[in-house]
């Protein structure tokens, strides 16, 4: 259930980089940048079926100085379905040959097995059984690929919601102010009840008592 814009690119080439030994391992550090935008389209499955998410596939060749390609190995990595800074190490694996001959041809000469479809290092897609069997396919570890995902998410349920919360803030904030005006209503006629209190109080005392209240004082 998921598309992309007609002029979307969905694959790519990077440059070719120099590796640099770090520790025990060579490493090149592409820094290639690329964006991807994929949109999902709801279908007829439940609301409570979770989507399947968008796999990302890459292949890692290697270029020596004799112009000799070798595949070094393949990978895939689904994105991540939450969004913000995502930093995925994923390991990578390429086919072997059998025998010294096929790693001599390798050594020598350059060239190795390679895939012809790039899927069938997760789900192939032509695979339309229940089980899939790679019995007898062999492969060896090679290294691991780093990849640092910027993902943002759309959506008109996050508007519906985001909409909501401000609706529900204006709400609170005129409760609230209303609450702060029921408060100072309630001190003024607090107030007003005492003074008149007050008022009565002094008007019931006799006059002479007043009086010689006042002139002491």
């Amino acid at each position: 259930e998921w598309s992309s814009a007609a002029f979307q690119q969905l694959s790519g080439v990077t440059q070719t980089c120099a590796t640099k030994t770090v520790g025990w391992d060579n490493v090149a550090y592409f820094c290639y940048p690329f964006t991807l935008e994929m949109f999902f389209t709801q279908g007829d499955e439940p609301e409570d079926s979770l989507p399947q998410w968008p796999v990302l596939y890459f292949e890692v060749l290697s270029l020596d100085f004799w112009q000799r390609y070798r595949v070094e190995g393949y990978g895939s990595l689904v994105l991540p379905a939450s969004p913000g800074l995502h930093m995925l190490t994923i390991p990578t694996w390429r086919p072997v040959e059998l025998g010294t001959v096929a790693e001599l041809r390798r050594f020598f000469i350059g060239g190795s097995p390679e895939l012809e479809d790039i899927t069938y290092v997760r789900i192939p897609s032509t695979f339309k059984g229940e089980r899939l069997s790679r019995f007898g396919f062999r492969t060896e570890t090679t290294g691991s690929v780093t990849f640092r995902l910027y993902c943002l998410q759309q959506s008109k349920a996050f508007l519906e919601t985001s909409a909501l919360r401000q609706r529900m803030q204006s709400v609170l904030d005129r409760l609230g102010g209303f609450s702060q005006q029921s408060s100072v209503y309630n001190v003024l006629e607090a107030f007003q009840r005492a003074r008149h209190r007050m008022q009565e109080a002094r008007e019931s005392l006799p006059q002479d008592l007043i009086g010689t209240s006042a002139s002491t004082v």
